[in-house]
């Protein structure tokens, strides 16, 4: 038995609802703080683009107590999304235990002297203080948006033009008759320029820094999640603490290795018709895979191919008189509505200073054993910042985790020292061997997913963390039931 705590929960999305379920159901009291007016996070209806839809089939975006319904397509859309996790909340009475409309101002350590937190927290106009024995920080890396503005930005507003973050295109009906310009081709920005051709816009250029690859639902008719997600191909990349004979053994099969990524570029080339569109990329695709590969919106290349959209790599220099944007690449462009899909700034702004120095890195590098506690930042841990293609299942696991670390439960309670040294080496990872796994922060799991899932599931001490059949373990997909049940092997404990 431990001692029953107080634990605060920041965020009412996907992460939110796993820590709650996660801390409540070993017998903490949590206090969930969600901003908006609903449960959702990003799938928040109000905060979701028109025919946003996931990019990871619906079998690796869900709790493992909870199938999506049988009827949701293979990649649910927004509004199924939102239901599912209404319905998750309502399955374990999490509702209760949020106030929605609640903003965190800032949190600081207790002025009393006791472990824990003091939050500042905002509603209804009014402000109060809150003191909590642990924080779970569940806002993730879609939280604070991103605002970036282009000189002539101010003048071509005056003249009617308009300007917009990719989050508030929640109404298909604003591109008719427009010209409409894209910045950003990551999903939500592929996303944003299909949805606007289809929806009467005058033209739409899709701008962008550079070529990425993308990855179709299908390549070759056969649904990526059986190519690309299984412990076999993960194998392939090069992960953190590799020993030597792991690093003997990438030696003896680099060839092998190259020849299956090349063989998969040369599908993605001929399938997309990349060489026509100039959006082959200059980086071999296992350097590059992370949580910034893209998947390919339905019928993107397709409205290229009928001049709908026109891809354009540069960024935008400024808006010109007239409705016009002019490219870094010289060219100019007609322009009434521009929308950035230039994405989210990650951070914890009501986490002070002082205390952000210590959990960031000067190259924005977090400092998270586990991706998800800091020793120096003590009473506190971040859910569903271990960002993944499997991101329902991975904040789940953390959530489960966090909580057995907090109290002391793990089979593989870590000291200072060993999580001191295990930060470190995955800093000098990220830094030297693998440069892609830097991006949001050093905190993408992919394309390691299986890896980090042993990770958390041995501290646990699970007995099993592998699907008794070897050959479904090497060659398929996380199963989110699986986990489940690999959960149900822990040792049990309840808060006193």
């Amino acid at each position: 038995m431990v001692n029953r705590k107080t634990v605060a929960v920041i965020g009412g999305g996907v992460s939110g609802l796993a820590a709650a379920k996660a801390f409540s159901e070993k017998g903490h009291e949590v206090r969930g703080f969600e901003r908006s007016h609903d449960f959702g996070g990003v799938w928040e209806l109000s905060r979701s683009y028109p025919d946003v839809q996931t990019q990871s089939p619906k079998d690796l975006y869900r709790f493992t107590d909870m199938p999506m319904p049988e009827d949701y397509p293979e990649w649910p859309k927004g509004p199924q999304v939102h239901a599912y996790l209404h319905d998750y909340a309502k399955k374990h009475d999490l509702a209760r235990h949020f106030r929605l409309n609640t903003e965190v101002l800032n949190m600081e350590r207790r002025a009393d002297g006791a472990p824990g937190w003091t939050l500042t927290l905002r509603a209804d106009g009014k402000e109060w203080d809150e003191d909590v024995d642990f924080v779970a920080i569940c806002t993730g890396q879609f939280s604070e948006k991103n605002i970036i503005t282009h000189p002539g930005q101010e003048a071509f507003t005056a003249e009617g033009g308009q300007v917009m973050h990719s989050s508030e295109y929640t109404d298909p009906a604003i591109v008719k008759g427009k010209h409409v310009a894209v910045l950003g081709a990551s999903k939500s920005g592929t996303d944003i320029a299909v949805n606007a051709a289809k929806n009467g816009a005058k033209s739409v250029h899709l701008v962008y820094r550079e070529n990425v690859w993308r990855i179709p639902y299908f390549i070759g008719g056969i649904n990526f999640k059986r190519l690309l997600y299984m412990r076999a191909q993960e194998m392939q990349f090069n992960g953190w603490g590799r020993g030597p004979l792991a690093r003997v053994g990438a030696a003896v099969t680099k060839p092998l290795v190259w020849a299956n990524f090349r063989g998969l570029e040369t599908m993605l080339k001929l399938q997309l018709g990349l060489k026509k569109h100039n959006m082959v990329p200059d980086t071999p695709i296992e350097k590059e895979a992370s949580c910034s590969l893209p998947i390919v919106t339905p019928g993107l290349f397709e409205l290229m191919n009928e001049g709908k959209i026109k891809p354009v790599i540069g960024t935008f220099e400024r808006y010109e008189e007239g409705h016009k944007l002019r490219l870094t690449t010289g060219d100019v462009i007609p322009c009434d509505l521009s929308i950035l899909a230039v994405g989210w700034k990650l951070g914890v702004p009501y986490l002070p200073e002082h205390w952000r120095e210590k959990l960031i890195e000067p190259d924005g590098q977090y400092r998270v054993y586990r991706l998800s506690v800091n020793p120096d930042l003590p009473d506190m841990g971040f859910v569903g910042f271990n960002s993944s293609f499997c991101t329902v299942l991975s904040a789940e696991l953390i959530a489960n985790w966090l909580v057995r670390y907090m109290d002391g439960q793990l089979k593989r309670q870590p000291s200072r020292e060993e999580m001191e040294r295990d930060i470190e080496a995955n800093l000098a990872w990220r830094r030297r061997e693998r440069p892609a796994a830097k991006v949001y922060g050093g905190l993408c799991s992919a394309p390691f997913h299986f890896r980090h899932f042993d990770e958390l599931m041995q501290d646990m001490g699970a007995r099993q963390w592998k699907r008794s059949n070897p050959v479904a373990e090497q060659f398929s997909h996380p199963d989110a039931s699986a986990y489940g049940k690999f959960l149900a092997t822990t040792p049990e404990y309840r808060a006193a």
